[in-house]
């Protein structure tokens, strides 16, 4: 009894600092604990996840902290910063490197699943607006490095793991649950649409694991709807002119038969365009009417 009575529910406080404690930890970059290494961080990444599940009153009050919310945020800007940085010095190995099959993925793969894990917590937190303006931000940059000659017949993990982080943004923004400017979109469309497009039968050639990287290559059927239903939601949902400068750029690639198909997006947007016409039409028959009668 004694000792059963000493013990009580953790505080509001315990919890909070718990959680604090952990998303450092989490997310650092630099920051080393020996003899633990990186296990002490997939072990907060771990205790971060138990907690998040948590659908308690406590847990909700936690992750809407600002305290928390901001840590979380600075936390992801480590995770991007450290991603971009072991990104660019992938470029700076001498060819033979690259020819040999010698160049270690190692860093740059952890990276990757931190960014992955990352993303899930956020979508948890309802911080996931940070995660895609963050990532729209700095596609560019990096498909300019991914798609450097040097790179072209290695790291294929990294390039396929780019495509399942693009294909968690794709579907935030296109279902609804993020909102970003109609340029942001179209952005996003026009950089990653053309190297999934290029990807995804190289990588289906593998038809496995990458041994390096110990991820899936293939692009599986799931992976494969969701961005393609994904990029049918998000394309319907911008301006018909942005649509059309789609819609050209997939038939001038003569592929348009292939992955991802856009007919189905296509067909619905040359619906919408003959029905404005139409209403066009009609509108101005009746102005010229209204026009004339007003004459008489």
């Amino acid at each position: 009894m004694p000792l059963t009575g000493e013990i009580q529910p953790t505080g509001l406080n315990g919890t909070k600092n718990v959680f604090l404690s952990a998303i450092r930890f989490a997310t650092s970059i630099d920051v080393t604990c020996p003899p633990f290494g990186d296990e002490l961080k997939t072990s907060a990444q771990e205790q971060i996840e138990f907690m998040i599940m948590d659908d308690g009153e406590e847990m909700l009050l936690v992750a809407s902290d600002e305290e928390v919310l901001l840590e979380t945020r600075v936390g992801m800007l480590n995770i991007y910063s450290s991603f971009e940085r072991e990104l660019a010095s992938l470029l700076l190995h001498d060819d033979e490197v690259y020819v040999s099959g010698e160049l270690s993925d190692d860093k740059i793969m952890a990276c990757v699943y931190d960014i992955e894990w990352m993303c899930e917590i956020l979508q948890k937190m309802n911080l996931m607006k940070d995660f895609v303006v963050e990532w729209i931000d700095i596609s560019s940059k990096v498909l300019d490095i991914v798609e450097d000659k040097k790179l072209a017949y290695v790291m294929w993990g990294l390039k396929s793991k780019l495509i399942v982080v693009t294909t968690k943004v794709l579907e935030a923004v296109g279902y609804g649950n993020v909102i970003v400017p109609a340029h942001n979109r179209l952005q996003l469309l026009k950089v990653w649409l053309p190297f999934i497009r290029k990807m995804k039968p190289l990588l289906d050639s593998f038809g496995g694991e990458d041994e390096n990287a110990r991820c899936l290559i293939k692009m599986d059927e799931d992976l494969c709807q969701s961005i393609e239903g994904a990029t049918t939601s998000l394309i319907l949902a911008l301006p018909s002119n942005d649509q059309a400068e789609l819609f050209m750029n997939w038939m001038n690639t003569r592929q348009y038969d292939t992955y991802p198909d856009l007919t189905e997006a296509f067909e619905m947007w040359c619906y919408r365009t003959k029905s404005a016409k139409r209403r066009f039409d009609a509108s101005a028959d009746d102005q010229c009417i209204t026009a004339s009668t007003a004459g008489i």
